[in-house]
């Protein structure tokens, strides 16, 4: 088969979504000038021809397209424009395009050929550079031939050369200047400039050590957030119980029951130096107890780990929790023993239903911050009453039957462990251990608001007197008091690896693993 008669290969569309390129109708304008610039006629070979620059294969793995050594002839103007190497280098004036009809601009010729457009042809797209630092190609000035001029193949006695747009003379210079650096090539004209890059680059700002969920600043805005919050529910919650107390009925409820019910006459009156003594104790076991763990709860690696001859292996912080827990455990049995023996019991297990409505009514008289006036040296008030009783027989064997599921002194015994497993005393023992948190703070706030230094005197001096005003202004009992929070607060610092193991080290061997 002779060139001119193999059809025209079409390649990809030059505008996004159009039909592939070239189109149909211009494969018998097209073939014969292919075949002409490839064959190079003998009434052309002596005009003077440019070598093709090779650009991507047409197929998939195939050569650079055009085939190497094919040429082009130029035309005669441009090849007039080009000076000789013997005349004098005079540049010569580049030859005036032709004016292109609006909006049909033709596509880069494949083949190194001039492709005939129609006159509703999409306009050409320009693409890479053909040298570094250079202009899109083919350049802007490029046009195609009209479809409508070109004769048919029959016609023509010689066809005409194909026209190559010849290179702009600075990008012919390009091409003999070496290759720049990539890092020194500038982005296109159309492009914005880039900003260069800085020399030295800020060291990354260190993240902020977190505290759980949140960071320090994160907690401290999260407190005063809360604090304002709460704030301001407690305004409502008053604002609220004074609009319920004011009506009649509640006044005439609140009248029938005062807060408190008479105790039995058996009844003992006052606190004795045991109890004082205990109480003291138990606050300082508590503090420690509740500190010990959250220790075990959150500790990651164990510091030190304890052992004997009748434990198991177990981590420095449980020793110390258990420990403590043994200590409650023996305070608290004693306190029960002693207070049933003395008969202080009545002073906190209710004898009368009427403990219920006191109970309200007392509640009403705290929300309302007009608080009940009882004198705790000789009777609490009932919400005290049935707090207190739920602290000593509901939460304080809770948290020690959780506890002593939870410990390695619990027998490996199947059955038990079915009947009792460790999940639900998991679920539970950590729920008892916020019940004391909350009952110790509310407790201490009461004992300052409702008269510190005389509730003080009771509970630490063993001190009072049926007239509640006897002992308002004796300071032995907040003497007794400070003491005990610098005797917490130390305890509170000798929680440390290094001091726990001297003392841990007196029961049993203590070891890093």
């Amino acid at each position: 088969m002779s060139p001119a008669s193999k059809n025209l290969r079409r390649g990809l569309p030059r505008i996004p979504g159009g039909d592939p390129w070239p189109p149909v109708e211009a494969e018998n304008t097209v073939a014969p000038q292919v075949a002409e610039v490839i064959a190079v006629p003998a009434a052309a070979a002596t005009a003077p021809t440019q070598a093709l620059r090779q650009g991507l294969p047409r197929v998939a793995g195939g050569d650079p397209w055009p085939p190497s050594g094919t040429t082009a002839n130029i035309p005669s103007s441009t090849a007039k424009a080009q000076p000789s190497p013997a005349a004098t280098p005079a540049p010569a004036p580049e030859p005036t395009p032709a004016a292109p009809e609006p909006a049909a601009e033709s596509a880069q010729p494949p083949a190194a050929s001039v492709i005939a457009a129609s006159s509703d042809s999409p306009g050409i797209r320009r693409g890479l550079p053909r040298v570094a630092d250079g202009q899109p190609w083919p350049p802007s000035s490029f046009i195609a031939a009209p479809l409508s001029t070109a004769a048919p193949p029959e016609a023509v006695e010689a066809p005409a050369p194909a026209q190559v747009p010849a290179e702009p003379e600075s990008m012919t210079k390009q091409e003999a200047a070496p290759p720049v650096e990539p890092a020194a090539v500038q982005p296109p004209a159309t492009a914005p400039a880039q900003a260069p890059a800085p020399t030295s680059a800020k060291p990354a700002k260190p993240e902020p050590k977190r505290h759980g969920p949140l960071t320090s600043k994160q907690w401290v805005l999260a407190s005063v957030l809360g604090a304002f919050c709460a704030l301001g529910m407690a305004t409502a919650v008053v604002l609220v119980a004074r609009g319920i107390t004011s009506t009649d009925s509640v006044a005439a409820f609140i009248q029938r029951y005062p807060g408190e019910y008479h105790l039995p006459e058996s009844a003992p009156v006052g606190v004795p130096a045991w109890l004082a003594w205990n109480h003291s104790f138990n606050f300082f076991l508590m503090v420690l107890i509740i500190r010990s763990g959250l220790l075990v709860r959150h500790q990651k690696k164990p510091p030190a780990y304890w052992t004997s001859k009748r434990s198991p292996k177990v981590s420095i912080n449980l020793w110390l929790h258990q420990s403590l827990d043994l200590l409650w455990i023996i305070n608290g049995l004693a306190f029960i023993v002693v207070l049933f023996a003395s008969g202080h019991w009545m002073r906190i297990v209710p004898t009368s239903w009427e403990v219920f409505p006191n109970a309200l009514s007392a509640a009403l008289q705290y929300l309302t911050l007009d608080w009940p006036t009882e004198n705790g040296w000789v009777n609490y008030n009932s919400l005290q009453q049935l707090a207190y009783f739920i602290t000593v027989f509901i939460a304080a064997p809770l948290a020690v039957i959780t506890g002593f599921r939870l410990s390695a002194f619990w027998p490996k015994n199947p059955s038990l462990n079915k009947n009792y497993p460790i999940e639900l005393a998991r679920a539970l023992h950590f729920p008892t251990m916020i019940y004391f948190v909350l009952f110790i703070v509310i407790h201490v706030i009461l004992v300052f608001s409702t008269g510190a230094l005389r509730n003080l005197n009771h509970m630490y001096a063993a001190q009072g007197s049926a007239d509640p005003a006897q002992y308002a202004d004796n300071w032995t009992g907040l003497l007794f008091f400070a003491l005990s929070l610098l005797a917490i607060a130390g305890a509170w610092i000798a929680c440390r690896p290094m001091v726990l193991s001297s003392i841990a080290g007196l029961f049993g061997k203590v070891s890093s693993r």
